[in-house]
């Protein structure tokens, strides 16, 4: 009798994930038509190619490649990754309010579970909005918002100065930290196959850290298709090990998430009729780091986001070889413009990313488990 009522639990916990999931799909599906109209009438894109990376160098191969979508295509689809999301909860969380008892089943809102990575997402997504204004808006200058912020339009990429990105992201990072040792007493992490190792205060900088590392790994925004492919499976393992850990509204907001990226890539498939932007990948990032430590997974993070480890690296490699040894290690950096720059069309980029991004995924979550 106790093993057809855990049966039935995980039957209805998976209803309610697939249900809310594909809700969000759904929603972010037929909010997209309308939001792209309105990103095209207002030119939402950036209005001069950018002529420097972030580590000042030119872009000689990324011009190449990506010169005419750099200023035809607009930013900001990321907003459906924080729309779908909370309009998906909002709806939810109001029709477990009526007298229909089955409503109440599908509200995944709850202080333990998923408060902390929605607060996360909206916080990280606004900071990435206000950077892709930047971009938009502040081009070639603007001296009213130069005025608001000194910072403004003096970046050679474009948009925020890196410092002043990393900065707010690592704010973000300090206060989910102190959150999680302070209100929820976590000072340990778990090294499967082993156990839990306890840290103690060094949870804080572990958990600032984290969250640095994994905004970094955003940089995979940068080829058509690419950023939703590997992100969507990121979130589904996350999704998944969150069930196993019966955290079934956490596991819901993950696929939650999931189902907005996927409406996301719908249309960002090559070509693309918008750019994720930083309100995507920022929000992304903070929220995945978030999800890590709530399922307390944070050591096969860099499995299951390998690409975005691989991503980072390659740009942290790349400037640091032409800082000390005057070359350069990749063609281009990101890693994929490298590919791009050997001749492999951006759709074969994409493609064997996505593949090795749901490898990776598989992997970790079986390490995870497993372990």
């Amino acid at each position: 009798m106790e093993n057809i009522l855990m049966e039935i639990d995980l039957s209805t916990s998976v209803i309610k994930i697939a249900v809310v999931g594909i809700f969000s799909f759904l929603l972010a599906l037929a909010f997209t038509p309308w939001w792209i109209r309105f990103l095209y009438i207002h030119k939402m894109w950036r209005k001069t190619v950018r002529e420097h990376a972030m580590g000042g160098g030119a872009l000689t191969y990324f011009k190449k490649f990506h010169t005419e979508g750099e200023v035809k295509t607009p930013r900001f689809g990321g907003v459906l990754i924080w729309f779908a999301p909370l309009a998906t909860a909002a709806i939810f969380y109001m029709l477990s309010l009526s007298n229909i008892w089955w409503f109440e089943k599908f509200n995944f809102l709850s202080r333990n579970q998923t408060w902390l990575p929605f607060a996360t997402l909206i916080a990280a997504c606004a900071v990435g909005f206000l950077d892709d204004i930047v971009q938009v808006v502040a081009q070639p200058s603007s001296k009213f918002l130069k005025k608001i912020w000194p910072a403004l339009g003096r970046y050679a990429a474009g948009g925020l100065h890196v410092r002043d990105r990393l900065a707010l992201v690592a704010l973000i990072g300090f206060v989910g930290a102190l959150w999680f040792y302070y209100k929820l007493d976590w000072s340990t992490i778990h090294v499967p196959g082993v156990g839990d190792i306890a840290i103690g205060i060094f949870y804080i900088p572990l958990f600032v850290f984290v969250m640095l590392a994994t905004y970094s790994g955003g940089v995979i925004d940068g080829i058509d298709g690419l950023s939703g492919g590997v992100f969507s499976s990121i979130f589904a393992a996350f999704g998944i090990i969150s069930l196993a850990q019966a955290q079934i509204d956490l596991a819901a907001f993950c696929f939650v998430v999931t189902g907005a990226i996927l409406a996301f890539l719908w249309f960002n498939i090559p070509p693309a009729r918008f750019y994720m932007g930083e309100t995507g990948t920022m929000g992304l990032t903070a929220a995945l780091t978030v999800v890590a430590f709530l399922t307390d997974s944070v050591l096969v993070l860099p499995i299951i986001a390998f690409l975005l480890l691989a991503e980072s690296a390659s740009v942290i490699i790349q400037v640091l070889s032409k800082k000390i040894r005057k070359k350069k290690v990749f063609l281009a950096a990101p890693i994929h413009h490298h590919f791009e720059a050997l001749g492999w069309p951006s759709y074969n980029v994409t493609m064997r990313f996505w593949i090795v991004g749901v490898v990776a995924a598989i992997l970790g979550v079986a390490i995870r488990l497993l372990g």
